[in-house]
């Protein structure tokens, strides 16, 4: 859990969203966070959005409300897009393109998840000697 300035719109958000679901349930503070294994003071935190609620801790708070890990970011107001977070992901894309570790790449896992769609076994070895194919082709200019 990172410090984080009072006010992050969507740290603030997550936080009611896991305020709602509490007390939805008629569940106190402190037995929120005696089931997440926190203090009650870091409960309240989380729910005033002060302190950012960490992936396992948003994980485990999912189990013990009962609701996905979505829920809390329902009804979340629209974000405008950040030109920069659109040049840090073009990057990223670039990166991951000439990276040495290709199966932690988005594009192989999506083509592994396209790839093994496809039932018929011998329509994906047909479709992978086709790849090996194109790999084979002289490179157009």
């Amino acid at each position: 859990m990172s410090r984080r300035p009072a006010g992050d719109s969507i740290d603030v958000h997550v936080g009611k969203r896991v305020r709602e679901r509490r007390v939805q349930l008629g569940m106190s503070q402190k037995s929120l966070a005696e089931a997440v294994g926190v203090s009650f003071q870091q409960i309240q935190k989380n729910e005033r959005g002060t302190n950012r609620i960490g992936a396992s801790r948003m994980f485990e708070l999912s189990r013990v409300l009962d609701v996905p890990v979505s829920f809390f970011f329902d009804d979340l107001p629209p974000q405008p897009p950040i030109k920069a977070m659109a040049n840090k992901k073009a990057l990223a894309e670039e990166r991951e393109m000439f990276s040495p570790d290709l199966m932690g790449a988005r594009e192989t896992q999506d083509l592994l998840e396209a790839y093994y769609t496809i039932g018929s076994p011998r329509l994906r070895k047909r479709l992978l000697t086709f790849i090996r194919g194109l790999h084979r082709q002289p490179k157009e200019a």
